[in-house]
């Protein structure tokens, strides 16, 4: 006998009768339960993200020919600043002013300052070469260094002599070729790195 209510579906929870077991679906063996629908798997949502190698960090080195062109010409401008210095200071406004070392006793103030200006430079170039070759930010650590290095040669003058005008007149001319030295160094290597990647 077939059921009066309209819409009625064995198999439909919302249209089963009370306490009426489901009917089993066609073909399926008596007493087996109904075959469940398939789950979902919310994994499946969110797929693991594919790992791809990424390729070999860049390795930084420097055009050596045109690398120490430049610091030969900062050597150069280097000296050059120490030279007027001592010519404009001592030689027109008569000025004394406290002498660097002279390295190679040439008994010349004019001459202590060209020269020690130019082994600044040197010695910087060959740093900022040996830090890009050697570190991951090379720049900033020679900006670091250099920094130090400019406030040292520009306070040393006050630890030799008691005459404060001197001492400031020639901080100041250390202070300008620290400068000179720290600024044309950067933009060279700025020109003359290259990255190549690692082997």
């Amino acid at each position: 006998m077939s059921d009066p209510t309209p819409g009625y579906d064995p198999q439909n929870p919302q249209t089963r009768r009370y306490g009426q077991p489901p009917v089993p679906p066609a073909g399926a063996a008596p007493g087996q339960p109904p075959a469940l629908p398939p789950t979902h798997d919310p994994r499946a949502d969110f797929p693991e993200p594919q790992r791809t190698v990424s390729p070999a960090d860049p390795r930084l080195t420097v055009e050596a020919g045109r690398f120490w062109a430049g610091a030969a010409a900062t050597a150069l401008v280097a000296a050059l600043i120490g030279l007027i210095g001592v010519i404009v200071f001592e030689r027109i406004f008569t000025i004394e002013l406290v002498p660097p070392p002279d390295l190679f006793a040439t008994g010349s103030q004019q001459a202590a300052w060209a020269i020690d200006g130019a082994i600044l430079a040197i010695l910087a170039a060959g740093l900022l070469h040996l830090l890009i070759l050697s570190t991951p930010r090379p720049r900033a650590f020679f900006g670091w260094i250099m920094a130090l290095v400019i406030v040292v040669i520009a306070v040393l003058p006050f630890a030799w002599t008691d005459d404060m005008t001197a001492a400031a007149l020639s901080g100041l001319i250390n202070l300008l070729i620290g400068i000179a030295v720290w600024s044309l160094l950067a933009g060279v290597a700025g020109r003359t790195i290259v990255r190549r990647p690692a082997v």
